[in-house]
């Protein structure tokens, strides 16, 4: 394919959520792979309706390269870090009333982030024909990461009337 059908695809599949690509960036590896030889580029015989358009495909050392780039260790031992969590951390120092909004806002962006991923993984099974592929596993996934956390947050809400600043020294006595 093309580098404009590259980034419909990418659109169409809603890679962008889980992967961070920008259209330009589609271009710009797609440019970085064929002088690396990973891609070819090949003249495309239907008609151009705007500037020639090139069509890629892998070369075998594309394909070895990818092949051994998805053995690499560094896939499955990384943790992501979401910014929530750093807000989370440094939640003491806003203003009064701020952690509630927040936990509430937080919980109406996983609602709403929830249903939309419940949505796209019943388009998913629908186009690939079994609950049995790794994009179902992955928005699945996604799925119980938010019901996860959707339950911690109403943890959260109920334990908050017992916040309270760290104690110097270390932890209460009804803790040791």
């Amino acid at each position: 394919m093309h580098g404009y059908q590259a980034n419909v695809e990418l659109e169409r599949r809603q890679v962008r959520d889980w992967a961070g690509i920008s259209r330009p960036q589609v271009y710009y590896s797609l440019d970085k792979l064929v002088r690396l030889r990973l891609l070819r580029r090949m003249q495309n015989r239907e008609p151009a309706a705007g500037p020639e358009r090139y069509v890629f495909a892998t070369t075998a050392a594309g394909r070895r390269t990818l092949a051994d780039a998805l053995d690499g260790e560094e896939w499955t031992t990384r943790r992501e870090r979401p910014p929530f969590l750093t807000w989370i951390a440094l939640s003491w120092l806003a203003r009064p009333g701020a952690f509630e909004r927040q936990i509430l806002r937080r919980r109406r962006f996983l609602e709403a982030e929830l249903s939309r991923e419940q949505a796209t993984l019943r388009d998913i099974v629908a186009e690939v024909g079994h609950p049995y592929h790794e994009a179902v596993w992955m928005v699945d996934l996604t799925i119980e990461q938010i019901k996860v956390e959707l339950r911690w947050l109403e943890k959260v809400r109920r334990e908050l009337k017992r916040r309270a600043p760290a104690r110097p020294g270390g932890l209460p006595a009804e803790l040791h």
